[in-house]
């Protein structure tokens, strides 16, 4: 049984006022998080299945080769808590092996994807609880009433922990100890910068229409004036960070209106979008320890570009 979704969704305000924030900066940045409107939503669809962007291939592997194997370590009983989960894909991956889960509770900004998903698993699993919450995950203070208050596991696929800087992953996993005591999160490997670079600049361009998109979104919902022929899709491997940075670079001076006010850019000048982090295994267990978290069992892939850590409080 799905329930209506909760909505706990940022108020238009809200964008109106990070966006702002974030280009008054220097550098100038825009949150990821408005990434995924429903037109966000759906390039990213695409780019999951572009031949250059082998993450979701190999995350999807991992559940599916490993699925008894994590529900085995996970145990019976659990509310799963799902972050920004999206289609749902990977949570029938766990769903499918996990032993008489009692509720699901996934979390997601996307609206139309969070109910299309949410109803297509209350139906897959009739006996399921399905507990749809429209929010930014990275803010979720209130859960469901109906929600169990024991047992709970976070599931974070994706490895959208990447999107934070090394001090904010720290925060947010030790925020994540206050909405369940163990936590399945997925995780992109340190590896060849050639596949890297491939994997957010691939060749049908659909990466860099999926950056534009946050432009064009800020003219439909802030009534912008972005011409999204004057920027650049930029997303270089960045070794000593360790990270992917995505840029939109401005192809020449201009300046461009914004909920009312006025932005002015430079030739060549960036605003930041995304990080996007990777981690030696090493390196993200001790990430982990940091926010009060012990690795009880990691899973790799084949090729070992990803990884699946179960984590516990």
């Amino acid at each position: 049984m799905s329930e209506r979704a909760l909505d706990l969704a940022p108020a238009a305000a809200s964008l109106r006022g990070d966006v702002l924030r974030g280009l008054a900066q220097t550098p100038k940045t825009l949150p990821s998080k408005y990434f995924y409107d429903e037109v966000g939503s759906a390039l990213f669809d695409r780019i999951c299945e572009l031949p250059e962007y082998y993450l979701t291939r190999a995350e999807v592997e991992l559940l599916a080769k490993n699925g008894a194997e994590m529900a085995a370590a996970i145990g019976p009983g659990s509310t799963v808590v799902g972050y920004g989960t999206g289609r749902g894909t990977k949570t029938r991956l766990l769903l499918d092996h996990l032993d008489s889960p009692r509720a699901y509770v996934p979390i997601d900004i996307a609206r139309g994807e969070l109910e299309q998903a949410a109803a297509a698993l209350a139906a897959r699993y009739p006996g399921l609880q399905v507990l749809p919450v429209c929010a930014d995950f990275t803010a979720v203070h209130t859960l469901p009433a109906a929600a169990p208050a024991h047992g709970r596991l976070v599931f974070f696929p994706g490895s959208t922990i990447g999107n934070f800087e090394p001090a904010a992953a720290r925060a947010f996993l030790a925020r994540a100890r206050d909405v369940g005591s163990r936590m399945l999160i997925g995780v992109d490997l340190k590896k060849d910068p050639a596949i890297l670079h491939a994997a957010y600049n691939d060749a049908a361009g659909t990466t860099a229409e999926f950056n534009k998109n946050l432009l064009a979104r800020l003219n439909r919902e802030l009534g912008a004036d972005f011409d999204l022929d004057a920027f650049d899709h930029y997303a270089p491997y960045e070794p000593v960070p360790g990270r992917v940075a995505m840029y939109l670079v401005s192809r020449r001076a201009q300046t461009v209106s914004v909920a009312g006010e006025r932005i002015a850019f430079a030739e060549g000048e960036a605003i930041n979008t995304e990080w996007s982090y990777k981690y030696s295994p090493l390196e993200f267990e001790r990430l982990a320890a940091a926010a009060g978290w012990r690795v009880e069992r990691l899973w790799r892939d084949a090729a070992g570009r990803f990884a699946v850590f179960l984590l516990s409080a």
